[in-house]
């Protein structure tokens, strides 16, 4: 006799979730939350969108200005210079784009974002960000996961295990890319649930591409595929079965269920042809920059998928090709800063403010937390002569919706944007306030591997309160 049907062996948590692949673990789940996983109070949001800028956007040319930096321009930098990525390090450099004051709040944005500094009003710029490494693998790794290195589940993962799926039809956990756009380095180990069971990795979708996800096609003859699955079915219970419901096997016969529901959710989200031209000119789905329109499809798809209920959505950037930039770090302009960043910032520009706006406009801002970040900052000193390098010591990011209290600044860098001098922030601050905004206590969201209760927060983690309503 399978010991599940023994009173003094099975639980009500083992019966639920042996039966039915283990859907009937979700739904107790989503009603009483997992033993020990305590409410952060009245949840604000109910879904993230990251806007990853991997390549690390410069925070003193976007929404950290410094204009102490022109009285110092092309001298050496009056204060100690930290070992940079490649050395090559030359003098103080400004920034070659001005700023100015948006929204009611005033708050300072760079004019190569002129359709996101039109929505200030909606940010919460932190500008005392750190990392602990320097390298773009390391630090893509240390921002999706809170480990510099493969192998830990990413923010997305975490987050769908938290709270499960709102749409039985559709992952909880969605990285989009368009056009040439690939992974930033590191890979789709970037995205991966690690340790975590296999339902909860990103199901990558090409927005741009039919199928949006290889082998997810209207279904055909859905009584004859039906029944073929449940014969198919029945051998993968049998063989979890003979496996003492081995978890990983669990979530196989999860996923094929979620990916025959997908067959009929994934063509309707990505069929965009019944939204408006008002729609198409907002986000910029046919600017003439095929870089910016492929960025603006997954803009809007991101919209669309927060609105059947998908928990977390990634953007991915598309190379320009300009200056040190390279496919998986499109902002990594080590050289002809200017054009690099002005080229990228054009790609998406107009797409994000467009989402921003179209969430407020369709009353899902309130729910839906935005974010836009790279892995880190660049230095106020050129990399030889038109470039930056690398600065893991202080760089910015911002926040919007999902309860986030709009038109603010937290901390702050010094006078040249080089280090941290005022409410220093890590990573594990800012999961630890998305997962607070969520309703979720981040320190007791944990998962016991290799004989300990692991988080994404680690061992650290503030709520940054100063930004949260």
């Amino acid at each position: 006799m399978d010991p599940c049907f023994s009173p003094s062996a099975c639980s009500r948590r083992t019966l639920l979730q042996r039966s039915s692949s283990g859907f009937g673990l979700t739904a107790l789940a989503s009603l009483l939350a997992e033993p020990g996983l305590k409410a952060a109070g009245r949840p604000k949001a109910k879904s993230v969108i990251l806007c990853y800028m991997s390549g690390g956007v410069s925070h003193i040319d976007s929404f950290d200005p410094k204009p102490r930096l022109r009285d110092f321009a092309g001298q050496d930098m009056p204060v100690k210079v930290e070992r940079t990525q490649f050395n090559n390090n030359g003098k103080v450099f400004p920034s070659p784009f001005e700023f100015r004051p948006h929204g009611q709040s005033g708050l300072p944005v760079s004019d190569i974002f002129p359709e996101i500094g039109a929505c200030a009003d909606d940010l919460a710029v932190i500008r005392s960000m750190t990392s602990t490494v320097n390298e773009h693998a390391q630090g893509n790794f240390l921002f999706h996961s809170g480990f510099p290195f493969l192998g830990h589940p990413s923010a997305g993962a975490w987050i769908s295990y938290g709270l499960g799926s709102a749409n039985e039809n559709l992952p909880a956990y969605c990285v989009l890319q368009s056009g040439h756009a690939v992974p930033a380095h590191g890979g789709v180990g970037l995205y991966s649930s690690g340790f975590l069971p296999a339902q909860h990795q990103a199901s990558i979708l090409k927005a741009d591409a039919v199928p949006a996800v290889p082998n997810i096609v209207p279904r055909q003859a859905t009584g004859a595929q039906r029944a073929r699955l449940d014969f198919v079915g029945q051998l993968d219970r049998r063989f979890a079965d003979a496996l003492a419901h081995e978890d990983q096997v669990e979530a196989a016969i999860r996923n094929f269920e979620t990916a025959f529901r997908m067959q009929a959710a994934v063509p309707e989200v990505c069929e965009i042809k019944g939204e408006s031209e008002a729609v198409r000119r907002l986000y910029g789905l046919d600017d003439p920059d095929p870089e910016k329109a492929a960025f603006a499809r997954q803009a809007l798809l991101a919209r669309r998928l927060v609105e059947r209920g998908v928990r977390f959505v990634e953007l991915s950037c598309l190379t320009k090709k300009i200056g040190a930039g390279n496919g998986a770090n499109p902002w990594d302009q080590h050289g002809e800063l200017e054009k690099g960043h002005r080229a990228m910032a054009y790609q998406v520009d107009q797409p994000i403010g467009a989402l921003l706006r179209d969430l407020r406009g369709r009353g899902l801002l309130d729910e839906t937390l935005v974010i836009f970040s790279g892995e880190f900052g660049r230095t106020p000193f050129s990399q030889g002569s038109n470039g930056r390098d690398h600065n893991p010591y202080g760089f910015s990011l911002w926040m919007a919706g999902g309860g986030i209290k709009g038109g603010t600044v937290y901390g702050a860098t010094d006078e040249f944007g080089y280090h941290v001098v005022d409410k220093k922030a890590t990573i594990y601050d800012i999961w630890a306030t998305v997962l607070h905004q969520l309703g979720v206590n981040h320190e007791d969201l944990t998962y016991r591997y290799a004989g300990r209760d692991v988080r994404l927060t680690d061992v650290h983690g503030h709520i940054i309160r100063d930004v949260v309503s």
